[in-house]
């Protein structure tokens, strides 16, 4: 019977432990090491959980106080420990949230689908088949996103006037998508220009059209970018107030409309807009949790594996 030696445990100048001996079978003495965390990283990792408890805190109250009864949620200084009520939930739930929720999922969706089927195009003309001067058309795209939603809300509220278009959800889905096309077209251009060519020159040689290149080959390859880009398309049409204020009434009224009509002049309400704004809240996060995976490698990465 053959018995296997010790491992023993040396240390080396570096300052990681190295260990050797001999595994049975493995034939001759086998050296590996096992290095020491970096200084420092117990600290950082520290850190990163204390910012992220910073982040997450407002949430977190936000959720608790929504558990509460108006008086104690307007305690000041707040009472951690008030008895747990869901007064909040049901004075919400009583005020008809459904018509608002389904307009802001419908104008959030069909406006992010809608940039998702624009964007992807202009981003390979700008990118694998780059036009003249397309850096001057990136510049321009983004430029659009400066200009302040206050400074056009009076001339497309007078063309939705003009047009019978007031308090009308289709207006509301051509203006986000107009509103996130920009950012859009910018994201998905860095993905697509990291696309190797010779994938493309294979599909040409094939005989795929354009369309099923970019539909069978292109998009799988980016599909991380354009988890991304759709993500924050739907948070930022599933937050927009000012348009949504000013240019729909009863019938096309979202979410953030609704929720803004708790907060009143008289009584108390903070309660109650917590629980608004967590159940307002859900659809994001619940698509934000969905698509983590291809959201971190695409706003992390930014490359093709």
């Amino acid at each position: 019977m053959s018995t296997a030696a010790n491992p023993e445990t040396t240390a080396t100048p570096t300052g990681t432990a190295r260990r050797s001996g001999t595994v049975p079978g493995s034939g001759p003495t086998q050296e590996y090491t096992h290095a020491k965390p970096p200084r420092g990283a117990a600290l950082l990792s520290l850190l990163a959980w204390v910012i992220g408890l910073l982040f997450a805190l407002p949430v977190l109250w936000m959720i608790l106080t929504s558990f509460h009864k108006e008086t104690d949620a307007a305690k000041n200084p707040p009472d951690l420990f008030a008895p747990l009520s869901l007064d909040g939930y049901k004075s919400f739930f009583d005020a008809g949230p459904w018509p608002p929720l389904l307009n802001s999922i419908t104008a959030s969706v069909i406006s992010t689908a809608l940039v998702l089927l624009l964007a992807f195009p202009a981003a390979y003309a700008l990118s694998i088949r780059p036009v003249k001067k397309w850096t001057d058309v990136l510049f321009f795209f983004l430029s659009t996103k400066m200009l302040p939603i206050v400074a056009g809300i009076l001339p497309l509220y007078l063309f939705a006037q003009k047009v019978h278009l007031l308090d009308n959800i289709w207006w509301l889905i051509l203006l986000y998508t107009a509103m996130n096309l920009p950012i859009a077209v910018w994201m998905l251009r860095s993905f697509l220009a990291e696309v190797p060519v010779d994938m493309l020159e294979a599909a040409s040689v094939d005989g795929a059209s354009l369309t099923r290149t970019l539909r069978s080959i292109v998009a799988p390859v980016v599909m991380p970018g354009i988890a991304a880009a759709a993500l924050i398309c739907f948070i930022f049409s599933w937050n927009e107030l000012l348009l949504a204020r000013v240019l729909t009434g009863t019938r096309a009224g979202t979410a953030p409309v609704f929720l803004t009509g708790f907060v009143t002049s008289q009584g108390l309400f903070l309660a109650k807009v917590c629980a608004a704004s967590f159940v307002v809240s859900i659809p994001v996060l619940a698509a934000g949790f969905a698509a983590q995976d291809k959201l971190v490698q695409g706003l992390s990465m930014g490359a093709v594996k």
